[in-house]
């Protein structure tokens, strides 16, 4: 096939034209205005959408951690940084992927060009152990790096969340 110069790939049929790429389905959200759910996951307060932060997790809402002899609450101070991170903001989100009825993305606000960057950076958030959710190096880095400062949770004993979760009973 001969070279497609500028002007025409622009009036290219692009879903069956040869050799031309189209990036994904993968359009980032509207800016909206969030109400948060969980540690890691929020709802858009228009569309009732949900989305949950991608490569993360938290502690969960009843979660407790131990430092030294004081029990603090982790998933309530988890909550509260993502209410403080969001609250009266405009929030965008690129989707990764839907796992039911919840859609798992990359977020940002003005203020934070990764909302999950930055809850790692604060020692707020784990990353995932799961496969799919462990593709963006810094996470790892990020995560490191407040563990060794015993940033946030890192200065307490604490339960992984995915495993806090498994404990609870079943309904």
């Amino acid at each position: 096939m001969p070279a497609v110069s500028p002007a025409q790939v622009a009036t290219l049929d692009t879903a069956t034209a040869p050799g031309v790429y189209t990036p994904g389905d993968h359009a980032a959200s509207n800016p909206m205005r969030v109400v948060v759910l969980s540690p890691t996951t929020f709802q858009d307060v228009e569309t009732k959408q949900k989305y949950r932060l991608y490569g993360v997790d938290a502690c969960e809402l009843g979660q407790t951690a131990r430092l030294g002899k004081q029990t603090w609450p982790c998933g309530v101070v988890a909550v509260a940084w993502l209410v403080n991170a969001t609250l009266n903001k405009w929030v965008v989100c690129l989707p990764v992927r839907t796992d039911v009825a919840v859609i798992v993305a990359r977020c940002a606000t003005a203020e934070m060009a990764d909302v999950a960057a930055e809850m790692l950076k604060a020692g707020i958030a784990i990353t995932l152990p799961d496969d799919p959710d462990r593709r963006i190096p810094i996470y790892g880095q990020l995560e490191h790096e407040a563990r060794n400062s015993y940033r946030g949770i890192w200065a307490s004993a604490f339960q992984m969340p995915w495993l806090y979760r498994k404990s609870w009973p079943n309904p």
